[in-house]
């Protein structure tokens, strides 16, 4: 019965928030937050039903496939060549301020949880890590706003979940083999993990561009299923790299950045897939969150978890930020504004899962994802809210000092 409620949440919800999502939109209501209201409703915290575990099929299943989707989307969008007219700043932020982020995250999460394991407070640095700029869609969108601004946060979003995730996969082996470096070979296996995974999911994603291009030349292929055919290649370079003993979820995100960066047209349509079907996956995925994720965080919610989730949004994400970007001329507000809108979201949930599912037991390590978990629900609302006031704000402090300069 707790089934078919939950279909029957999911159905009421996609309806309710397509009717209304642009007046919604008005008074700062996202699509996360609603979805994750309804995830909560649907909960053992209202129903009082039996709680729906982390490593439950469907949740599994979920989580798997709309990792697959967004590691490959996240890639797949990027244009590699006006990347290269415009890295500068992206890079700064992915390969000095993300690194020094993992770094102060580590640190101060060993002074508050100081019993925890060193390798599972690596873990919820890299947990927390990647950001996830739909949670301010209207951020990267807002015209208003520079466009160096809105591309670097986007490329860090697109960019950031794919370069985390070799190391999380790594911390990973080394949880489950005790930190020893015996069992078979940790080193070996995740350089044939990464490697695998990187050849297999780039060799899909090219040879799958080069043979939808030649089928769009020969007028071949029907219109409507240009945006099924690439999501149809991430997800079967997923299973061609585990069939080689590769990690898919490494070759999803090549996949998608050979594919988008061989064919426009194809990242054209991963584009208007990840703004429809991608977005529904999304969405359930947050909705999975509010049903999974909080339940179990409640009992763990001590006072150094809340300020600890709340200096992972402000302080350990901002401070990296501005010493990161060093001596470009960008101004406090600017990086201040950019440090500010690095949400976690759903990047940070699908690596729990993943993490959980790999691991298998969390016992006595539960205060570890309550936290990761608190500092998502926590962006979810906060950045849900301040996104359209702050964007207003930075964009006509922008307009202010263009005209008067």
């Amino acid at each position: 019965m707790h089934e078919h409620l939950t279909i029957l949440g999911i159905t009421l919800v996609i309806l309710g928030y397509g009717y209304f999502s642009k007046l919604l939109s008005r008074i700062n209501i996202s699509g996360p937050m609603v979805f994750t209201a309804v995830g909560i409703l649907l909960s053992t915290l209202v129903l009082g039903n039996k709680p729906v575990g982390f490593n439950a099929e469907a949740v599994q299943i979920v989580a798997e496939i709309a990792l697959i989707v967004v590691l490959f989307s996240d890639a797949a969008v990027l244009d590699i060549d006006r990347l290269k007219a415009k890295w500068r700043l992206p890079a700064r932020l992915l390969f000095v301020a993300l690194p020094i982020t993992i770094v102060f995250t580590f640190f101060t999460a060993q002074i508050f949880f100081p019993t925890e394991a060193p390798l599972y407070i690596l873990l919820l640095a890299l947990i927390l890590a990647p950001t996830d700029a739909a949670l301010g869609k209207i951020v990267v969108s807002d015209k208003r706003i520079p466009e160096t601004v809105r591309n670097t946060i986007n490329v860090e979003s697109g960019l950031n979940d794919g370069i985390v995730f070799p190391v999380l996969l790594t911390v990973l082996t080394l949880i489950a083999s005790n930190g020893s470096g015996s069992s078979e070979g940790w080193f070996g296996y995740i350089v044939q993990q990464i490697f695998i995974g990187a050849v297999a999911g780039a060799f899909v994603g090219w040879s799958g561009a080069k043979l939808s291009q030649f089928t769009l030349n020969k007028e071949w292929i029907e219109h409507q299923y240009l945006n099924l055919i690439p999501i149809a290649l991430a997800i079967f370079s997923f299973y061609f790299a585990e069939h080689f003993h590769g990690n898919g979820y490494i070759a999803a995100f090549f996949a998608g950045l050979f594919l988008g960066n061989t064919s426009k047209t194809l990242r054209k349509n991963v584009e208007e897939f990840a703004e429809s079907e991608g977005e529904l996956l999304i969405m359930i995925s947050f909705l999975v969150f509010g049903l999974v994720f909080v339940p179990f965080m409640l009992p763990y919610l001590t006072l150094k978890v809340w300020i600890f989730a709340i200096l992972s949004l402000t302080i350990l994400r901002i401070l990296p930020i501005v010493i990161g970007f060093g001596f470009f001329k960008l101004d406090i507000p600017t990086r201040l504004f950019i440090g500010w809108f690095g949400p976690r979201g759903i990047a940070s949930i699908l690596y729990i899962l993943v993490a959980v599912h790999q691991l298998g037991n969390i016992k006595g390590h539960e205060e570890i994802f309550s936290v990761a978990s608190l500092t998502v629900l926590l962006s979810i609302i906060l950045h849900g809210l301040s996104a359209k006031p702050l964007a207003l704000w930075y964009s006509k402090r922008y307009n202010k000092d263009n005209n008067a300069s």
